[in-house]
């Protein structure tokens, strides 16, 4: 290359430079604007969805009104509550939240002192989820606080098995969260899809299933596609998030995701993959860049 066009070449490249906003600026300073893009048709393969607590500066109803250009179908971790704002603009839940008075992911089915208020929350909230049209409800196993991981299984397929009538019956999922307790969650006992299969063979309904996070998993155990391709069996539901900091799913971190989700697909999975990271960059326009690169 010469020296005029070497010249002419890096200011291009500084030009470009210029309007690319800084990677760990704040969302404060990147106010939340309607997307006003071109939306490319999507393939099809999966069922696009997103967990709405990573947007909490944009009401569910404006957020409603966004996903939905973007061709989002479910926006998650939403109770009752909000169902029927979901139905109003044609979405749906793919996972529900129902836990309630304490009960959640450091404290759940692990401790058999739980069980009756667990049951009581999950037999009125399964009929009112099937009711809506829903499909899975979350839960989660509780944190160790010194009980081994044996007899927190135990537990667990104890309690879970009491519930699973009611779920079969209204043919309502029961789903796991797969979680890392290295970073995120310290001392969570379902940190490992290992142990998560052992649970549900142990729990013997096709009612209950786990959530694979594919950014907790790549912290605690990466292996990420081989123990998808092992495990998917199990699996009815996936998130995703950038590692390490759960970012953007884009070329700033470890993972690469179109050879993830590719591989989900070829699972057979027809469920819902779940974009569950915290943006750093323009929130809505991150979210269809994530949108973008899962749809494979």
């Amino acid at each position: 290359m010469n020296q005029q066009n070497r010249r002419s070449a890096l200011k291009k490249i500084a030009g470009s430079a210029a309007m690319v906003p800084l990677a760990g600026a704040p969302l404060t300073s990147m106010p939340f604007q309607s997307s006003e893009k071109k939306h490319v048709p999507l393939k099809g393969n999966i069922k696009h969805s997103v967990c709405k607590w990573c947007y909490r500066d944009i009401t569910l109803d404006e957020f409603c009104k966004e996903v939905k250009k973007m061709g989002i179908t479910s926006v998650e971790l939403l109770g009752p509550d909000d169902w029927p704002t979901l139905k109003k603009h044609g979405l749906t839940c793919a996972m529900a939240s129902c836990l309630r008075d304490g009960f959640g992911i450091s404290k759940c089915f692990n401790r058999t002192e739980n069980h009756a208020q667990l049951y009581d929350i999950y037999a009125e909230s399964i009929p009112l989820a099937a009711k809506a049209g829903l499909k899975q409800i979350i839960t989660f196993s509780g944190n160790r606080d010194g009980m081994d991981d044996e007899t927190g299984m135990k537990n667990c397929a104890e309690g879970l098995k009491k519930i699973m009538p009611i779920a079969e019956k209204h043919d309502i999922i029961i789903s796991m969260e797969l979680l890392n307790s290295k970073v995120n969650h310290p001392d969570y006992m379902c940190d490992h899809t290992e142990w998560g299969v052992a649970l549900c063979k142990m729990v013997g309904s096709e009612n209950f299933k786990l959530l694979y996070d594919i950014y907790h998993m790549q912290i605690m155990e990466g292996d990420v596609i081989a123990t998808i391709q092992k495990h998917h069996p199990y699996i009815s539901h996936y998130h995703t998030g950038g590692v390490p900091g759960r970012a953007e799913i884009d070329e700033t971190q470890e993972l690469y995701y179109p050879a993830i989700v590719r591989a989900i697909v070829d699972t057979g999975f027809t469920g819902f993959i779940a974009q569950e990271f915290i943006p750093k960059q323009d929130p809505l326009a991150s979210l269809q860049e994530g949108v973008r690169i899962c749809d494979v």
